[in-house]
């Protein structure tokens, strides 16, 4: 008996649930920049900035505080505010299309449903995509998002995810995309 779930379905069914927790974990961690070496504070100070919070941690004592206050209106800038929009989005279009993915594969039938996984496989290149917009530009506009003076800025682990969960739910998207062409060779 041939493989009945093309391995393009399987691709995309390992790819874009591992996009999902690397872009989940890249909305909620407050690590899109780390500022340090910031004046007037101790030496080993670390601002940790998300897209929700910002975290203060001491390296030598690891001491962290989250729910630092915003004095420099960093929450109010539009990469900020467009990645807390579009970020929960891209999540919620994910699982859409995992649910819709799971249909369309039908593992417990005989024959995958093309078509399904195909429509499933533009969900989630839409899902990635509207995650990869505002990691990419906050990215861009990482140094010139409010600071304070002199302060060192470096990208945070949290924008790394976010950008590699995209890049995953692209590349499974397109592979359950590939369904499509089952689709016109049945016809």
């Amino acid at each position: 008996a041939g493989m009945r779930t093309p391995a393009a379905m399987i691709v995309g069914l390992v790819l874009c649930p591992c996009g999902l927790l690397l872009s989940l974990t890249g909305t909620l961690a407050p690590a899109w920049r780390q500022v340090s070496l910031v004046p007037g504070q101790p030496m080993d100070v670390i601002l940790e900035q998300g897209i929700w919070d910002v975290c203060r941690e001491r390296q030598s004592t690891h001491a962290r505080l989250c729910g630092q206050p915003d004095e420099l209106g960093y929450f109010e800038q539009l990469p900020v505010r467009v990645a807390q929009g579009m970020m929960p989005t891209s999540l919620a279009l994910t699982l859409l299309g995992l649910g819709v993915a799971a249909l369309g594969v039908r593992c417990w039938q005989k024959e995958p449903w093309h078509l399904l996984a195909g429509i499933a496989g533009l969900v989630l290149l839409l899902s990635g995509l509207l995650s990869l917009v505002p990691a990419s530009w906050y990215a861009h506009e990482l140094w010139g998002l409010p600071a304070p003076q002199g302060s060192t800025l470096v990208v945070g682990y949290s924008l790394v995810l976010a950008f590699l969960g995209s890049c995953l739910e692209i590349s499974g998207g397109l592979a359950l995309a590939l369904s499509f062409h089952h689709c016109c060779k049945e016809r």
